[in-house]
C-alpha cells in the first residue's frame, strides 16, 4: 500500500500543482463574489390572471428556485474553503519540500566527515 502511495506521490506533477494552486483559490473566491451577489429572486410579472393552481405552482417553483440558490451559495462556500485549504496544504508541502532538502545535504555532508573521520581513523 505504501509503494502504491509512493507512486502516486511522484507522478504528481507537483510544479503544475504549486503553481496553479492560486489560481483555483482565485477562481473559487471569484465564483463566491459571483454566487453571493445572486441570492435574490428577480420578480416575475404575469400578463394574465392566474387560477389557485397556478398560483400554488408558482409559488412551489418559486421555493424550489430559492432552496437550489441556497444550495448553490452553499456548495459554492464549500468551494471556496476547498481552494482555500488546498493553498495551504501546497504551501505546506513546499516548505517541507525546501525542509528535506536542506536536511537532505547536512545528512550528506556529516555522511562525507563521518566516512573520511573513519578512514583517519583506520589509516592510523
Amino acid at each position: 500500500m505504501a509503494v502504491g502511495l509512493l507512486t502516486v506521490l511522484t507522478s504528481v506533477p507537483w510544479s503544475e500543482v504549486i503553481n496553479n494552486a492560486p489560481k483555483v483559490a482565485e477562481g473559487a473566491k471569484k465564483l463566491w463574489n459571483v454566487v453571493a451577489k445572486k441570492t435574490h429572486l428577480k420578480e416575475i410579472s404575469y400578463s394574465k390572471p392566474h387560477t389557485m393552481s397556478e398560483s400554488q405552482t408558482i409559488s412551489s417553483l418559486e421555493a424550489a428556485v430559492s432552496d437550489l440558490q441556497s444550495q448553490i451559495l452553499a456548495s459554492s462556500e464549500l468551494i471556496k474553503g476547498l481552494a482555500d485549504q488546498n493553498t495551504q496544504l501546497i504551501n505546506r508541502i513546499e516548505t517541507n519540500r525546501v525542509h528535506i532538502l536542506w536536511l537532505s545535504a547536512a545528512t550528506a555532508v556529516i555522511a562525507v566527515f563521518a566516512l573520511m573521520l573513519g578512514l583517519i581513523i583506520i589509516l592510523s
